[in-house]
């Protein structure tokens, strides 16, 4: 499959950045809690397409959870609870860059999480997840996917661009070597995980482009009719001219030289 063209993507997103704001719209105007999980290989593009739709969106009402490595003190608690705490309240959205689901994934292939603690969550997983939507969270779980000859350009291109190398971590040249097991992990969770009440959707995501608009669609597609009325806010005209910026104790700093 060839890459999707820039010019090409960008119109086929325009009108979804529309759509993604009239959602967000209607999650505030409803007080719906929307969570949408961003699972996947390596590589694969969960950023990219948690930006696609965030950058749209108020950064107050649609927050990412990027949670990093548990501290000593969160490792003791119950395994849920520190993502618990990101679950949105009325009217917002979360986006989880990366979930719960590392404990199946990640934890899982890398040796930070024993076989018992495993097959415990693979048991649990689903049950708290029937919590969320019996409260009315609106919860999505899509997995990236992408082919090992694809992720290994990409780890090629992070290790030797100055922009991405904070992208590759000594855990990820570690994973490298474990594609299959990956693949094994993966297969066991959505075999125990993928339920009518929070099912997961695969999403091809080799042309990363292609993968982000195919994301998108299929969340919007999902989502009941998000048209609600508009916010009603109008600009009267300004009492006399337009006043021109005046500065008494500071001035801005010389303009940056282009030409």
């Amino acid at each position: 499959m060839s890459g999707l063209k820039r010019k090409d993507y960008e119109a086929a997103l325009e009108p979804m950045k529309l759509a993604l704001v009239a959602m967000a719209h209607w999650v505030q105007h409803t007080g719906q809690r929307l969570v949408v999980l961003f699972e996947g290989r390596d590589t694969a593009g969960k950023g990219g397409a948690i930006n696609a739709i965030a950058d749209t969106l108020n950064p107050r009402q649609c927050r990412i959870a990027a949670l990093p490595r548990p501290s000593e003190r969160e490792a003791t608690q119950w395994y849920f609870q520190r993502y618990a705490a990101h679950l949105p309240a009325a009217g917002e959205i979360t986006l989880f860059d990366r979930s719960w689901y590392n404990r199946a994934g990640v934890e899982q292939v890398m040796g930070f999480a024993t076989p018992a603690q495993v097959k415990a969550f693979l048991q649990q997983a689903p049950v708290f997840e029937k919590l969320l939507v019996d409260d009315g969270i609106l919860l999505f779980k899509y997995w990236l996917s992408c082919n090992q000859a694809e992720q290994e350009e990409r780890f090629s291109e992070r290790s030797q661009d100055p922009l991405k190398r904070w992208k590759l971590s000594p855990i990820d040249v570690q994973a490298r070597e474990r594609y299959a097991e990956y693949t094994r992990a993966r297969e066991a969770m959505l075999k125990a995980t993928h339920t009518a009440h929070a099912p997961w959707t695969l999403v091809d995501f080799n042309d990363q482009r292609r993968g982000r608009l195919t994301l998108i669609r299929n969340l919007l597609d999902r989502l009941p009719d998000t048209r609600v009325p508009p916010n009603g806010i109008e600009l009267p005209p300004l009492q006399g001219k337009p006043r021109k910026e005046r500065y008494g104790v500071l001035k801005p700093i010389p303009d940056y030289p282009v030409d």
